[in-house]
């Protein structure tokens, strides 16, 4: 993938993560940072079958999981099928549908399944979502709610690229050079490192650690952060379960059968960013979740 995407190596290794630990993402970046071509590089690198939807504000639930055709030569209904019935979806800006849309493809995310009219049917194994958001826009859109963000494995932050990966995507671009992706790994393959990774030795006391993490975020008190006034909700048991499943995928990237409390910590950004409910006082004074989690990580003693 690095011979196709420049300048977002920390960016493609957490989505390999991901992917690895069988989660979902949630990606925020600014427009024209390669998020779509990251994501359809990925899709081919696995040979994962791949599907992009727009949302908008006139998108349906049905535009995404699929419906029901009247056949008139036979008088039968025949089901069609959505774009969520790939192995890898994108679901560009998010947050410019209505919740009714976001919900339909955060339940196929949660149950690996969609009802249609009335016929369940069950979602490709592996499926991955990878959903983007603008940071720097607001107008026309519908944010996600705690509820539903917290379904999302990582959050990630994809930032802009350094002068001289930039002045490499301005000479591919003149030169009009398209590196081909190669397909490295099949979907079985795929599936295979998945379970794999399920089963990477997690020792009790590094469990343990990952938990005080999520606990100090909902007790800052009892750990003493000096960021605790900026907190109205702490990370959900989700929280701990992606913690470990993160670090189980890293681990096993690194070559690795067991984990460490360097891959909690490793993951815990990506983890826990979108799970910290900040008050309006930490949004004044431009306090964000990272720096709650990096106190956080400062303060639980590390096995």
């Amino acid at each position: 993938m690095q011979r196709v995407i420049v300048g977002q190596d920390e960016t493609i290794r957490d989505l390999l993560t991901a992917l690895v630990a069988g989660g979902n993402v949630l990606l925020e970046g600014v427009p024209g940072l390669a998020k779509t071509l990251t994501v359809r590089t990925l899709a081919a690198c696995t040979a994962c079958s791949f599907a992009r939807i727009q949302f908008t504000p006139d998108l349906l639930p049905s535009d995404i999981t699929g419906t029901t055709v009247y056949r008139q030569h036979d008088g039968v209904f025949s089901l069609v099928k959505g774009p969520v019935f790939h192995n890898i979806v994108l679901a560009d800006e998010i947050n410019r549908a209505p919740p009714k849309v976001q919900s339909a493809l955060l339940e196929a995310m949660q149950e690996r399944q969609v009802t249609i009219q009335g016929e369940t049917c069950v979602l490709p194994d592996p499926f991955f979502v990878l959903a983007t958001q603008n940071p720097i826009e607001s107008e026309g859109t519908y944010p996600l709610p705690e509820a539903q963000t917290d379904r999302f494995l990582f959050k990630l932050i994809m930032d802009y690229p350094g002068v001289e990966d930039e002045v490499e995507i301005l000479d591919r671009f003149a030169a009009r050079t398209e590196v081909a992706p190669a397909c490295v790994l099949t979907v079985p393959e795929l599936q295979n490192i998945q379970a794999t990774a399920r089963a990477v030795r997690a020792d009790p006391a590094v469990r343990e650690y990952a938990t005080r993490i999520v606990d100090a975020t909902r007790h800052p008190d009892i750990y003493a952060l000096k960021t605790g006034e900026y907190i109205e909700w702490g990370a959900s048991p989700r929280a701990t379960i992606s913690l470990v499943l993160g670090a189980k995928a890293r681990a096993l990237l690194e070559g690795r059968t067991y984990i460490v409390p360097h891959d909690i910590k490793a993951v815990a950004h990506n983890a826990l960013r979108h799970r910290i409910l900040l008050t309006y006082t930490a949004d004044a004074c431009g306090v964000r979740s990272d720096a709650i989690i990096d106190e956080v990580l400062g303060v639980v003693e590390v096995p």
